[in-house]
């Protein structure tokens, strides 16, 4: 069975910085994607950062150069540094990984609280 487990969310003034990690069980990343989402209250769930298997990265546009996704394979863990935090990066921020055989499983999410 595979799980996502997130953590490192909290409550930080803007212009603070976080780091989530993403610890996955029940399968090795090294052979899958890996991206992080979030969610803010009545919005739908956008995608913020990807990771290939190929350390190609992807980001939306309004967490270029302030977040910045990473990955370590031996551990089996996933990270999202986030840098001069604003308000709007208020949100749950879900894990994800999307596998080599097509299958995509979800964390259950850390709450990001940005105050300004």
């Amino acid at each position: 069975q595979v799980r996502l487990v997130e953590s490192g969310g909290g409550l930080v003034q803007a212009g603070g910085s976080l780091r989530l990690s993403c610890a996955a069980y029940g399968t090795i990343i090294s052979g899958s994607d890996m991206g992080w989402y979030r969610q803010a209250p009545g919005k739908q769930r956008e995608l913020v950062a990807l990771i290939t298997t190929g350390y190609t990265r992807n980001y939306a546009d309004s967490v270029k150069g302030r977040f910045t996704i990473s990955r370590d394979n031996a551990l089996n863990t996933v990270y999202l540094q986030m840098d001069n935090l604003l308000p709007e990066d208020t949100a749950v921020y879900y894990c994800n990984i999307h596998t080599n055989r097509g299958m995509n499983y979800w964390g259950k999410g850390t709450l990001v609280t940005v105050s300004s």
